[in-house]
């Protein structure tokens, strides 16, 4: 299961990128037909603001898989083995209920604003909201895998304390 979600953030590390660089294609470009030609493309703010959207929730996902989001580990790594298994499952169990939130809430976006369109591509509304739904199944099934990993024994010590350190 590790491999398939580690496989799964690497197609969406390429899809994040295709989206950065099709956003510095439609601004860049619209900012020379601007100032160079007087006339622009009409759908580029659009739709570089949705891709700025996509591409921060899809590199969320690749982050809690890495465990690069932001986290405090003073007083758990002062704990012994039991005392970070706890403070595991609870931090898993408080995560999993927030992505619960989101996904139900993105789910409900999604539906509510199906038939409405965007103004200047006319696509639907619920493709803008939908990426947190995509959000909300990854990372609920990244939770679920890591929680079973340290409830079922499979992770190691080491892995109790899910932030990764990394010198800025």
């Amino acid at each position: 299961m590790g491999r398939i979600l580690d496989l799964y953030c690497a197609l969406l590390k390429g899809v994040i990128a295709l989206c950065l660089a099709v956003m510095v294609v439609l601004v860049f470009g619209n900012v020379v037909l601007r100032y160079g030609f007087n006339s622009g493309i009409t759908i580029s703010e659009e739709l570089s603001r949705w891709m700025l959207v996509w591409l921060t929730f899809l590199g969320a996902i690749v982050a809690v898989r890495e465990h690069s989001h932001l986290g405090v580990d003073t007083l758990v790594r002062m704990l012994g083995p039991l005392g970070k298994r706890i403070c595991f499952v609870i931090s898993y169990c408080l995560m999993l209920y927030a992505d619960w939130l989101l996904l139900a809430g993105s789910w409900r976006q999604t539906i509510i604003n199906i038939d409405d369109r965007a103004p200047a591509t006319g696509l639907s509304l619920g493709i803008f909201y939908f990426v947190g739904v995509i959000f909300g199944v990854s990372v609920g099934i990244m939770l679920l895998y890591d929680l079973f990993r340290v409830v079922s024994g499979q992770a190691g010590e080491s892995e109790l304390v899910a932030v990764k350190e990394e010198d800025i």
